[in-house]
Order: structure tokens, then sequence, then C-alpha cells
């Protein structure tokens, strides 16, 4: 947290992100990113600093102070107007999806896990109608009861799955990152 504020990111989520780019790869200069559960902008200011001719689109439930060069929604990417706005804002499928969603927390680990896998779940089926054949998707995984039928959810929409969890995560946490390329076709 400390070491966050000292270089200027908005949250140590962004160290997360900056290991996860190291070790797969999936930003350029050019790259077209969603980056949903964006708030307070941690992933979306490290990509913003990459990103010089892609176009980048972040969505939050929570308001997100602004990020030169990013349009920022407030809403759920469940809904379908929140989708029809992704579509029109990039006019193209996506190069990358990013997202560090998790459920509120609510006490109870078990719960929690089932709650943010959920989230996950849906973030791979939705990026099979918005991402290219190649595209990549990042999203936050724990490690839970419900953890094989999410891995087996991308295992059946992507050619490639990674498992990673950065060493800036906290080691008594539960999460981990999947790494999805490579859409398959029907």
């Amino acid at each position: 947290f400390k070491k966050s504020k000292t270089l200027g990111y908005r949250s140590r989520a962004s160290f997360k992100l900056i290991e996860l780019n190291k070790k797969f790869r999936f930003l350029n200069k050019n790259t077209n990113l969603l980056d949903l559960g964006s708030s307070p902008g941690g992933w979306t200011q490290v990509a913003s600093q990459i990103i010089s001719s892609g176009k980048i689109m972040s969505i939050d439930i929570k308001q997100m102070e602004p990020i030169k060069n990013v349009k920022f929604l407030k809403g759920n990417i469940l809904e379908k107007n929140i989708k029809d706005e992704v579509m029109i804002y990039f006019g193209t499928k996506l190069d990358v999806i990013t997202s560090d969603m998790a459920a509120d927390t609510t006490g109870n680990k078990t719960l929690d896990s089932i709650r943010t896998n959920q989230l996950c779940a849906n973030v791979i089926s939705f990026s099979k109608e918005i991402l290219k054949p190649k595209g990549v998707l990042i999203s936050k995984i724990f490690m839970g009861e419900d953890f094989i039928l999410v891995k087996n959810l991308a295992k059946s929409m992507f050619e490639k799955v990674n498992f990673f969890k950065p060493e800036s995560s906290r080691k008594e946490s539960k999460e981990t990152y999947l790494h999805c390329e490579f859409l398959k076709t029907l």
C-alpha cells in the first residue's frame, strides 16, 4: 500500500496488473481494453501508461476518479444497456478484458469465494461476445469449492488457460488470476 502511494498509484492492485503483464505480455500501445470492476482505478491507471493508440473503457458499480484518455461507465456489465455502450464505444471486438472484480465480503469465506467466482464466470461468458479470436481475458478467481467449475468453463471457451498468483497478492489471500487467450471456435 505504501509503495503504491509513493509511486503515485491509486491502489496496491496496480502491482498485480504489472506482474500479470510482465508474465503474459498482453498490453501494448495499440490495445483496446475493457477493465471491469475498475474502481479505484489501479489497473486502469497502469494500462493507460502503456496504451497510447488503443482505447480504454473502465466499468464499475462504484464511482472512479477520471483518468486521462479513459472512458468510465458507472454501472453493471451484466446489464444490456452497459454492454451496448461498450460495443458502441469500441466499434470493434476487443483485444483484452481485465477484471479485478470481487463481491463485497460478508465474512463467510466460502460464500465470498462463490460470489466472486460467479462474477469471474460471468466475465468469461461475456468475453465470448466481445473478444477478438486471439483476445486475452485476465480475471480474479478465488480458490474455493467452485474453482474447478469456473476453470472448466474457461477451458471450454479458450484454447489456452493459465493461473498465476502475483507476488503482490497477500499470501493468506485465496485470490489468484486466470489468464485466458485464443477463443475456441465452434
